[in-house]
């Protein structure tokens, strides 16, 4: 007691010289500031930051894709769709991209966290919550009007609001769940060949069952690189009345507002706690995220071809 009374009267002492000290909207700010540090969570994404320090293997792989990722984000696709019946276009092929994507976070959270029982704790607790909040995200976000569903879902329903066509996709998803392989679902179905391409690269990785490759896929090459361009066509039309937009809007926004958090420093460090020090990984990971760029460039002019 007496210990923890001298602790006490130490940190008054202290708080009444800064007091005097500094000017009291100075020292409010000061003290507000200091107390939610002490929050595990601020504290945890200031650890991040400090901890990734962006090292020299993530900045030459990131030199690495840099064009490619201009390329994609400059693609002439997006100047292109202008209409509701260009947007069907995309999104009749895009789903594609949006279910495939959850078949690549579902093998990081079943490498990286523990799905089995008994429970024992696997890895990074960093990166363990990292898979765990982008999952929560994916398969148990919110729409607009504060329902719970998944982003897959909410895509579809976006699909359902343009007049867009979900045929193929649900015939997709039926003839899985019948039994037939994912080459057999794809062959019979009618969706465009690039977009087929775009599906059978995302499970080839899948099926290496090399970490790093996935993980590097999912983190450079499964980014929402939309421009700022394609998201005003959408507000405009939304604005103007054209209210069949108003899920996809949403969508698109909801996604930029996840992924702008601290999702990418934290996908950078579980990309280096992954290759280590180990050049080939390093080296493999970067041909990987190129490729996957590559297919989704792949994916934009198939679509842009039929517009």
């Amino acid at each position: 007691m007496d210990r923890n009374r001298k602790v006490l009267t130490k940190q008054t002492r202290i708080q009444a010289i800064i007091k005097k000290r500094i000017p009291r909207l100075i020292f409010l700010f000061c003290n507000t500031f200091f107390e939610q540090i002490l929050e595990l969570q601020v504290y945890e994404k200031i650890n991040f930051v400090l901890e990734m320090n962006m090292s020299d293997k993530i900045l030459n792989l990131q030199n690495q894709i840099n064009s490619l990722k201009n390329e994609l984000i400059n693609h002439p696709l997006y100047s292109k769709i202008k209409t509701l019946s260009d947007f069907n276009v995309f999104t009749e092929q895009h789903v594609f991209a949006v279910w495939d994507f959850m078949s690549l976070l579902k093998t990081l959270q079943r490498n990286l966290t523990c799905i089995s029982v008994p429970w024992r704790p696997v890895g990074s607790p960093e990166v363990r919550r990292f898979i765990n909040e982008i999952v929560l995200g994916e398969e148990s976000d919110i729409d607009q009007h504060g329902q719970v569903v998944s982003h897959f879902e909410l895509y579809c329903q976006a699909m359902n609001q343009l007049g867009a066509d979900l045929s193929q996709m649900e015939l997709f998803t039926n003839y899985l769940s019948s039994g037939d392989s994912l080459e057999v679902a794809l062959e019979r179905i009618n969706i465009y060949p690039e977009t087929k391409d775009f599906v059978k690269f995302t499970f080839q990785t899948i099926e290496s069952n090399e970490i790093h490759k996935i993980a590097s896929v999912f983190t450079f090459g499964r980014e929402d690189l939309i421009p700022d361009m394609f998201i005003s066509i959408l507000r405009e039309m939304n604005d103007s009345g054209i209210n069949q937009v108003s899920k996809l809007l949403y969508y698109l926004e909801r996604h930029i507002e996840v992924d702008g958090d601290d999702h990418g420093p934290i996908s950078l460090k579980m990309i280096q706690e992954i290759c280590g020090d180990d050049d080939q990984k390093w080296n493999e990971a970067s041909e990987v995220a190129m490729k996957a760029l590559e297919m989704r460039i792949h994916l934009w002019n198939g679509i842009l071809a039929r517009l």
